[in-house]
């Protein structure tokens, strides 16, 4: 797990904001350069990764994973030198107050403001602010400074360190979907049974670009997404209402927003899991979406296998999650690369 993890922060530490992917890109591709056979970056950043197995398949299997992380662009500044944003992927407004920030590609500091408590009207206190009433404080005293520092559109991230604390548990940004994405290296990285496909996306977060592009280009039979899903074991939030929890392993989805997932593929896989004592849990909830919705409809269709790690406070600066969930993730993707290639998809 070690290596794993040590992983994951290399990956977490990086910043990947929607159309700003590059860094991950670039980590990735010198990473997997010399166990692959194949390598693609298309058009929308998309990074391929073609690795033969011991045997071929009837048609592509693709695992994916998603390079981009919730966060900012710059949109705006405010006479005396503060930055505005605009979201780029799904974040609370009310999670934003007092965080540390790092504006554009030069990464300068600075904190996310608003007014004062006691300027606010009492109206004002009861609400949540919306993002159009936050800032970033990046130190400027005029708009033309903070406008040569950062111009508009350039990417704005959440400022987090990687930290390990509790029970084998780490918190950091962007953990949705690195810890994805980590799993797919560390596959990559092991011997696989049958040649298989790795797509690390973009865009995932604003409505799964990237995917699309790549269930075009390959007209997958069967795909895998891995991802980091939301974990709602928290106080005051009723067992029957928790989607998922850490410690009981990874994350099995059966719906969700854009996708029915295989059920028959499902059992097949679940079944083993059982057997092998991998540790699982369906996801209960079926709201959001995945890059499975996009690739498990391009070309002729694909069967569709939806996996992740619970996740705390997901979409936020500080991601939770325990280590072992990673570690069984890691397990039944590999169980899924080769049950899928027994079938002949």
């Amino acid at each position: 797990m070690t290596a794993m993890k040590d992983l994951l922060r290399e990956l977490c530490l990086l910043d990947g904001v929607p159309g700003y992917e590059d860094e991950v890109r670039e980590f990735i591709h010198a990473r997997v350069s010399p166990l692959a056979d194949e390598i693609i970056v298309d058009a929308l950043g998309n990074l391929l990764v073609f690795k033969k197995g011991k045997s071929p398949r009837v048609r592509p299997m693709v695992v994916a994973a998603h390079m981009d992380e919730v966060g900012f662009l710059v949109r705006g500044y405010t006479e005396d030198g503060c930055i505005k944003l605009t979201s780029a992927g799904g974040i609370d407004p009310r999670v934003l107050i007092g965080r540390r920030m790092k504006v554009g590609r030069k990464k300068i500091r600075g904190v996310i403001s608003l007014k004062a408590i006691h300027l606010t009207t009492p109206d004002e206190r009861t609400k949540a602010p919306p993002l159009t009433s936050l800032y970033v404080d990046i130190g400027c005293t005029s708009k033309d400074a903070a406008q040569k520092l950062a111009p508009i559109g350039e990417p704005v991230m959440f400022d987090s360190d990687f930290i390990e604390f509790g029970d084998r548990c780490v918190k950091a940004k962007a953990i949705d979907d690195r810890v994805g994405c980590a799993v797919a290296i560390s596959m990559l990285e092991s011997e696989l049974l049958y040649d298989t496909w790795f797509a690390f996306t973009t865009g995932e977060e604003i409505g799964t670009r990237g995917a699309s592009v790549v269930g075009n280009r390959l007209n997958p039979g069967a795909i895998m997404a891995l991802e980091g899903t939301t974990a709602a074991d928290m106080p005051d939030i009723p067992e029957h209402k928790q989607s998922t929890a850490h410690r009981k392993g990874a994350v099995v989805s059966v719906i969700d927003g854009r996708t029915i997932y295989s059920r028959d593929l499902r059992r097949k896989i679940l079944a083993e899991a059982d057997t092998l004592g991998i540790k699982w849990q369906y996801r209960k909830s079926a709201n959001g979406g995945t890059d499975a919705g996009v690739l498990h409809t391009a070309g002729s269709g694909a069967l569709a296998f939806g996996l992740a790690t619970p996740t705390r406070y997901i979409h936020c600066a500080m991601n939770v999650l325990h280590l072992p969930d990673m570690e069984e993730l890691f397990k039944l993707a590999m169980l899924f690369n080769e049950k899928v290639g027994e079938l002949d998809v």
